[in-house]
């Protein structure tokens, strides 16, 4: 009778270990899968703004005071009226999701990609919401109007020189998430014109690509 006992017994442990063993790999599965459906959603959503090609139709730029200037695909705003730097880039995304732009930081001068971005903290933010939809062009606006503003006087000497000058733009999903920094340099083209080229990415809220 002891012996049918502790076969009885060892069976039921056996049953129990191969239940246990089988729900923990069920249970791993299903995690798994749910993490793949997570990063194809998210992938869906993911942005990712260049330089706009040249051949990508011109845009109409509106300023809040009226100011408004018609930009050409790969090109750049960079220029002072009546106290006011106007700054603007035609850009395109190649992600899957809309782009939402956020904020911008001026640098005065050209950074390389191995230069490290501005705390996100320290950007400007935009006054008007810009969305750029995927496979799509679009367009980055921005100025600066206080006379005090630290950057402007190097701003103003950088346009006197037609010397390039920077700007990082934050941005993410039609979410708010999965936020984004590119870094693109406003180049000095011809006599008078600006073209904009695109430089680095860096993830925010993930880590980084590289």
């Amino acid at each position: 009778m002891a012996t049918w006992q502790t076969a009885s017994s060892l069976a039921t442990a056996l049953g129990t270990l191969v239940l246990a063993v089988a729900t923990f790999s069920a249970v791993r599965s299903a995690n798994r899968s749910a993490r793949i459906a997570e990063q194809a959603l998210l992938a869906g959503l993911r942005p990712l703004l260049v330089p706009s090609r040249s051949v990508d139709p011109d845009m109409k730029v509106l300023w809040f005071d009226r100011h408004v200037v018609r930009l050409s695909g790969g090109m750049a705003v960079f220029a002072e009226q009546e106290g006011v730097i106007y700054l603007a880039m035609a850009v395109r995304n190649l992600g899957a999701g809309i782009a939402l732009l956020h904020g911008w930081y001026p640098w005065p001068t050209w950074q390389s990609g191995s230069e490290p971005h501005a705390d996100p903290s320290r950007f400007r933010r935009l006054s008007i919401d810009l969305y750029v939809p995927p496979g799509d062009a679009g367009y980055w606006e921005g100025a600066v109007r206080d006379e005090t503003d630290e950057v402007r006087p190097a701003l103003l000497k950088a346009l006197a020189g037609r010397e390039p000058v920077t700007i990082d733009l934050l941005y993410g999903d039609q979410e708010g998430g999965q936020r984004m920094i590119s870094r693109f340099a406003i180049m000095p083209s011809g006599t008078d014109g600006w073209y904009c080229q695109g430089s680095r990415h860096w993830h925010v809220d993930r880590p980084e690509p590289r």
